[in-house]
């Protein structure tokens, strides 16, 4: 039987405070979602001034980096070469940049999704996130 690792509360809480503070040092105002590797919602954090929408496209970008177990840009990208069958993708609405998957041994445990500034600086604030998990 295979063990299976997963992020913990304090995991969760590791990520989003340290992606709030990558974002609060450049003064950007966005929303902060972590999943777990079933895109299932585990945290979320939207920052004071952060605009509505980021609420619903931070969560789409993590969900569709855990399902995925790529970063979101990467549909991006293939979209913006002309498959635009990818729009039709079931279940991956979040096809923007700014979402990373969470890997441990090439295995994806889960995901962190940032929108609300430039989706390059969104897909920064997450990787700062997941950069404190030290993995």
């Amino acid at each position: 039987m295979k063990t299976k690792v997963v992020l913990t509360d304090a995991d969760v809480s590791l990520i989003l405070d340290a992606a709030k503070a990558h974002a609060h040092q450049h003064k950007w105002a966005v929303t902060i979602a972590v999943v777990d590797d079933g895109g299932h919602m585990l945290g979320m954090q939207r920052l004071d001034g952060a605009n509505t929408i980021s609420a619903y496209i931070a969560p789409a970008k993590a969900h569709t980096a855990a399902m995925g177990a790529r970063e979101s840009k990467i549909y991006e990208d293939v979209i913006n070469k002309g498959r635009m069958s990818f729009l039709s993708a079931p279940l991956l609405q979040g096809m923007l940049e700014g979402g990373l998957p969470i890997l441990v041994d090439g295995v994806t445990i889960g995901a962190v999704g940032v929108s609300g500034v430039q989706s390059h600086e969104d897909a920064q604030i997450a990787a700062a996130g997941i950069a404190a998990l030290k993995i």
